[in-house]
């Protein structure tokens, strides 16, 4: 059996910046590498990395030129008030707002410039 080195997902945009940009402000992600058809953000700590690519570049196959669906991306942090707060102040669009669930998490929902759904969520406090 291989051993998986490394994780990175990759979001398929059509405006890079605009996708660079949420990503950085609402999840703290430093630019890695950054160039006209491909972006690499990493957290801070190093541990999680996320790609942006170019819709239309050829390293994508054409059927997979459209818009995200039938996948979300999960980032679970300190506080989705805080980042609700900040999607609202930038004009995210923001699919759900805060919401307790019954499995102990504050959960918000908002919708990515490239159309990738992100599900943000907090441990409640108890």
């Amino acid at each position: 059996m291989n051993t998986i080195n490394r994780m990175l997902t990759n979001i398929c945009s059509d405006n890079l910046e605009e996708t660079k940009t949420f990503y950085t402000k609402l999840f703290d992600f430093d630019v890695a590498f950054d160039s006209d058809w491909f972006i690499q953000l990493v957290s801070k700590d190093k541990n999680f990395e996320l790609g942006i690519i170019e819709s239309s570049n050829d390293l994508v196959p054409e059927e997979f030129q459209n818009k995200p669906q039938g996948f979300y991306l999960t980032f679970v942090v300190d506080s989705a008030d805080a980042i609700f707060a900040e999607a609202k102040k930038e004009k995210y669009e923001i699919v759900a707002e805060p919401a307790d669930t019954e499995y102990g998490q504050r959960r918000l929902l908002l919708k990515d410039p490239s159309g990738t759904l992100v599900d943000v969520s907090s441990l409640m406090a108890v």
